[in-house]
């Protein structure tokens, strides 16, 4: 009996919402949900236990930065994945393909695999779509990515479909080595913005997802109305028994345009990405607090927001924080940020069990300043 298993709770009736439940070895996942970003076995700034208390169910590591630092078979070697960074929850990994195209010095890509040299040394390695699995068997994720090659925005019609042909060649060869049942194996459509492509990858892909699939390459440079439109025309053709997680998308607006068009899961490094930056997500939009603006404003970040940062700091002392480069300033943000995100998902999925979901979008846009799409 497969230790995967997703159900329905309810169909949002006026649009490609649901909200569900993901059943998985390490702990259930209720959808639709975001997910914290743990590139190199760590959320930037925001300990495991603290993940817990603001709501994170799942996070996601990265096959690619794992296996160069500090390698797969050392984080075998210490029972894997969970036990390596104290996280007991579900994770995933990506296969770590956008990683070798977009940060490898240089990289040579064929059918066989990607030749390509690390960022981190120089060094030259050759990860193939057998590579990828036996990689991340050893890291042990609870999801597995399968290796997809993923096309920027602007790539012609030609490169694109290319690519998308190879990323089924090579998911065909995932398939073939993964062997166990403790690790979901996710396929990824491709097809950059071409809407045949799209509906042949996914018509390809279907066959091969056991318990879940993904959509890549998007929200790599295209307009978002454009990334909409490519959701919308794959929504009728979607499986209805599993997830669908839109891969590297998490921004408030995009999470709820996301649900609205049938996806269940979202991921990003923006949350902790901005907060570097002295940069918060709030209900009434962007806060850049580093700005003099609040250099005495003594309120919280966001009057609706519950987190430790918003009950227990004030913009002024984020401000000071961020602009003397004290890591408390990133860390608080951090946890703010990813507090905003999984609560913002969390809302979305009672609002689509209330049946309240168009009321909360529209209610969410007018605060938060962007304009709606539907």
């Amino acid at each position: 009996m497969s230790k995967f298993s997703f159900e329905v709770i309810k169909q949002d009736a006026e649009s490609g919402a649901r909200a569900g439940i993901l059943h998985t070895p390490h702990g259930d996942i209720e959808t639709p949900i975001y997910m914290p970003v743990g590139t190199q076995a760590s959320v930037k700034g925001i300990l495991p236990k603290d993940l817990k208390e603001i709501g994170a169910q799942i996070i996601l590591s990265n096959t690619y930065h794992l296996h160069m630092r500090p390698g797969d078979e050392l984080i075998k070697k210490a029972g894997g994945l969970h036990k390596f960074m104290n996280w007991d929850k579900p994770i995933l990994t990506d296969s770590g393909g956008f990683q070798v195209f977009s940060l490898a010095k240089l990289n040579d890509i064929k059918d066989e695999g990607v030749k390509f040299r690390s960022h981190v040394d120089g060094s030259i390695h050759m990860i193939t779509p057998e590579k990828a699995m036996e990689i991340e068997h050893n890291l042990g994720s609870d999801i597995m990515m399968a290796f997809d090659q993923c096309t920027e925005y602007g790539a012609t019609y030609e490169e694109s479909r290319t690519a998308m042909r190879r990323t089924l060649d090579w998911l065909d060869r995932c398939s073939k080595v993964h062997d166990t049942e403790n690790q979901a194996l996710f396929p990824i459509v491709q097809g950059n913005v071409f809407s045949d492509l799209r509906k042949e990858s996914l018509m390809h892909t279907i066959p091969y997802a056991k318990h879940g699939l993904a959509i890549g390459g998007l929200s790599v440079g295209e307009p978002k109305q454009m990334m909409y439109s490519i959701l919308d025309e794959m929504l009728p053709y979607y499986p209805e028994n599993m997830p669908r997680y839109l891969m590297g998308v998490g921004s408030p607006d995009c999470i709820i345009e996301g649900v609205l068009r049938g996806i269940d899961m979202f991921d990003c490094v923006l949350a902790t990405r901005i907060a570097r930056n002295g940069t918060a997500l709030t209900s009434r939009g962007r806060i850049v607090v580093r700005n003099g603006a609040y250099k005495e404003d003594f309120t919280p970040l966001d009057p609706e927001c519950d987190c430790y940062c918003c009950k227990n700091y004030t913009k002024a002392y984020l401000r000071h924080m961020v602009n003397v480069g004290e890591m408390a300033g990133a860390m608080l943000l951090s946890m703010h940020n990813t507090h905003f995100l999984l609560k913002l998902a969390h809302n979305v999925r009672e609002a689509i069990l209330g049946g309240y979901l168009r009321d909360f979008a529209k209610d969410f846009y007018e605060k938060y300043g962007t304009e709606k799409n539907f």
